[in-house]
């Protein structure tokens, strides 16, 4: 691999001494004068290693790979990238791994947003999960914003991601970080950041960040100080009860008939494990005060565990983090298994087919549905929807979300795949009036009831889901019949994803030449069903391919390509943003379950046949 021009041996040999003793701006610096264009994996590498700035474990780390060129350059070939959510990345020494120094620098990136936004006297709150080094990051990340004058709000302890965002608001902080990664396996960590509203930033503030971190060239700029003078100074202060209890208040604004939960409270079996995350605490303490007195706890998978032991993947959409909570199901007699994510803002679920007593498993759509639905037709029968009511989806949930909506006369909101374009939403509502938000859903088993937090939440989640399974036992049915129900009144509605893993250097290029071949040559077909429509999100044009006729998209850029088809199908191709994947979201529309199944299952076929 070239990596700089071409020089004389003496001033490479001059330039590599230097390394250990001058900071990574002044060695860019004189890259440029003479005649580098950037530095090299190695000499970044040769710099952590030798720096007064990095400690000894890092070092020590490093020198375990010193004769490991392959790992050196992925460590080290480029920045863990800061997103428009964050970071997220594996564990490690490197400026392509998550670290204290990466940590740091992100943070400093963002109190530097925060001082020319004038807004440092709000503070900012910090909240992190059970995963390896979550603790330090998030000490890492408030002693930066400490040194530069801003104060951190930080909890006592483990807590979800959409508490944070109600703590923020709570609190009338600037802004909020999470120190999790979310669902991703245990050698990963992440970073996020939400804004005064409680939702992850969005544009322009994203992007106005981003450029902040990444013109920090200079890792001996950044700030930092003790944890003791940052609490002597006032500005660390550790939060938690007082939180926790005003968040549990707001949740349960949200139940509609408290009085039929009362009625089937003692009947109804729920199993629940929070897969060694955050979920146990808030979920066990919401679903006791709402009355629900059987509640049974995966014991492998009640407390913390950042190794997650017992799990292969900590992610409620895989079937075999559902091994133990069934095996207890069955144990129990349950009438619904519920797992949330280690940062409980996902939830995932199996419920009793009463007829042949075995559990049948729903996709994030079709829990999203079955508590839409249930909160619409409530809401509508007590009278307590507000004017002007809206519900928002990504571009990627089922479009079961049409029919449901129309049925209620709600309005349907479509945004860009992310919940914090759901949150951006409520945020619009509030400062126009347009609309009363009466719920949100995204595909990927994240919703939200209410508008205390501006991210999905699996606490509400797992709440109001109780509060269905509660409404189906006093009727003598299960989740189940009223998923079969709610297929038969609205339609058999089907989704799936496929998914292509490519990791490493050579992996972003090939994703990236798969987004360029569909965009530049869009298929006309996927096997027998017509292309109606193409749209693409990152030239905001939607392409009649019949007519030829181009429209906008009206929504933000993204790299996102989408293809509408006949009788409701419809894929979608997208990158991922927080893992080396592509995935490509798929919907059908069919006269049975056993149909819905065969289209989708043919559509599949013939994207891979495309591919």
């Amino acid at each position: 691999m070239t990596l700089f021009k071409t020089i004389s041996g003496t001033a490479k040999l001059m330039f590599q001494v230097c390394v250990s003793t001058v900071s990574v701006d002044h060695m860019r610096k004189n890259c440029a004068e003479m005649g580098y264009e950037k530095m090299g994996f190695m000499d970044e590498f040769n710099f952590w290693l030798n720096d007064d700035y990095f400690d000894q474990d890092t070092k020590n780390e490093l020198l375990a790979i010193r004769d490991n060129e392959g790992e050196i350059e992925e460590r080290f070939y480029k920045e863990l990238e800061f997103g428009t959510g964050g970071l997220r990345g594996i564990i490690g020494a490197g400026t392509n791994r998550m670290n204290l120094y990466t940590v740091r620098k992100a943070t400093q990136g963002l109190a530097n947003f925060i001082l020319k936004q004038g807004t440092q006297e709000k503070g900012v709150a910090i909240a992190y999960d059970s995963r390896n080094m979550s603790p330090e990051f998030a000490d890492e990340a408030a002693l930066c914003l400490a040194a530069n004058g801003i104060k951190a709000y930080v909890f006592e302890s483990l807590r979800p991601t959409p508490e944070l965002s109600f703590a923020l608001r709570t609190l009338g902080c600037t802004a909020g970080i999470v120190v999790t990664a979310s669902h991703n396996p245990p050698e990963y960590n992440g970073y996020k950041v939400y804004w005064e509203d409680g939702a992850q930033v969005t544009a322009p503030k994203d992007k106005q960040i981003i450029e902040e971190v990444q013109s920090i060239k200079d890792y001996h700029t950044v700030k930092t100080m003790g944890k003791a003078d940052a609490q002597a100074k006032g500005l660390y202060q550790v939060i938690g009860k007082e939180i926790d209890d005003k968040y549990m208040a707001e949740l349960k604004k949200q139940i509609i008939h408290p009085d039929v939960i009362a009625e089937v409270a003692d009947d109804i079996k729920i199993v629940y494990t929070p897969l060694c995350g955050t979920g146990n605490l808030p979920v066990r303490r919401i679903l006791s005060e709402l009355g629900f007195k059987n509640v049974y706890v995966v014991p492998e998978q009640e407390n913390p565990d950042p190794k997650f032991t017992t799990l292969d993947y900590p992610n409620p959409e895989d079937p075999k983090a559902f091994t133990y909570a069934l095996r207890l199901a069955k144990e129990k007699d349950a009438d619904i298994v519920l797992a949330t994510d280690p940062d409980a803002d996902r939830l995932g679920i199996y419920a009793k087919d009463a007829k042949t007593g075995e559990y049948v498993s729903f996709t994030g759509n079709m829990s999203g549905m079955l508590i839409a639905e249930y909160i619409l037709r409530e809401k509508t029968a007590t009278g307590t929807m507000p004017e002007n009511p809206a519900l928002v989806t990504t571009i990627v949930t089922t479009n079961m979300t049409r029919p449901i909506t129309a049925a209620y006369n709600v309005k349907l909101i479509e945004v860009l795949t992310g919940f914090k374009f759901i949150g951006e939403q409520i945020k619009l509502f509030e400062q126009t009036g347009s609309n009363n938000y009466v719920f949100g859903l995204e595909e990927s088993y994240g919703c939200l009831a209410g508008t205390h937090a501006r991210d999905k939440d699996a606490v509400v989640a797992v709440m109001c889901l109780c509060e269905v399974a509660a409404y189906c036992k006093k009727q003598g049915k299960t989740l189940w019949d009223m998923m079969l129900d709610t297929y038969e009144k609205y339609g058999y509605f089907k989704e799936t994803q496929y998914t292509i893993t490519m990791k490493g250097i050579d992996g972003a290029r090939q994703i990236a030449e798969i987004m360029d071949k569909l965009r530049q040559n869009p298929p006309k077909a996927f096997g027998d069903l017509k292309v109606l429509k193409f749209r693409d999100y990152k030239t905001d044009k939607v392409i009649d391919m019949e007519t030829g006729e181009e429209t906008k998209t009206g929504l933000p850029n993204s790299n996102v390509l989408y293809f509408e088809l006949p009788d409701d199908a419809w894929c979608c191709a997208r990158p991922s943003g927080t893992e080396p994947k592509i995935k490509f979201y798929m919907g059908v529309k069919g006269s049975s379950i056993e149909d819905a199944q065969a289209r989708v299952d043919k559509l599949t076929e013939d994207l891979k046949a495309l591919l």
